[in-house]
């Protein structure tokens, strides 16, 4: 099934669905490069401080026109082009309590997270409890039908049990 999603895969789901972590597991397993939106999106050293558009953009563009990558991250605005560019494509789920619940520990217990800031440090604020309990399950439905219409391989795994098994019939190790 991975193998299926060829050398450019784009990860997508709600936040602290486990993009990241999935990220860099389909990376060493498939010898792909993993890359961050949220890395290239916000400043390192900074508490999520957005960089200009113009310079997210040329990053992220960068970033896709490499030939061997896994890409985690929503950020539509840059979305067509990666799509243009991936070769398969992977959504996870995660219902709002968890992805809340996830945050919070993350934030207040979990060090040398993956795919956090270079020098940053995670910290609760608002506006992300806010994107995560209004946002998010917004998307949802905007998520699902663009997977739907989707032309590449794709996969969608919806319920944690789904992922764990999608692990290990992949051989993928949890970082």
């Amino acid at each position: 099934m991975l193998t299926d999603l060829g050398p450019r895969i784009c990860i997508m789901g709600p936040s602290n669905s486990g993009k990241s972590t999935l990220a860099v597991a389909i990376g060493r397993a498939r010898g792909l490069t993993a890359v961050h939106l949220d890395q290239l999106y916000h400043l390192p050293g900074t508490d999520w401080q957005p960089r200009p558009r113009s310079e997210f953009v040329a990053l992220h563009d960068d970033a896709i026109r490499a030939e061997r990558w896994v890409m985690d991250g929503n950020y539509s605005q840059c979305l067509p082009q990666r799509l243009a560019r991936a070769t398969g494509f992977i959504l996870l789920e995660t219902s709002t309590a968890l992805s809340l619940w996830r945050y919070v520990r993350r934030c207040w217990f979990e060090t040398g997270r993956l795919g956090a800031l270079d020098g940053g440090q995670d910290s609760v604020k608002w506006v992300m409890l806010r994107h995560i309990a209004v946002t998010s399950p917004r998307n949802r439905q905007r998520y699902q039908t663009m997977f739907d219409e989707l032309a590449l391989p794709k996969v969608r795994l919806a319920t944690r049990r789904e992922l764990a098994r999608f692990y290990a019939h992949e051989g993928l190790q949890r970082p």
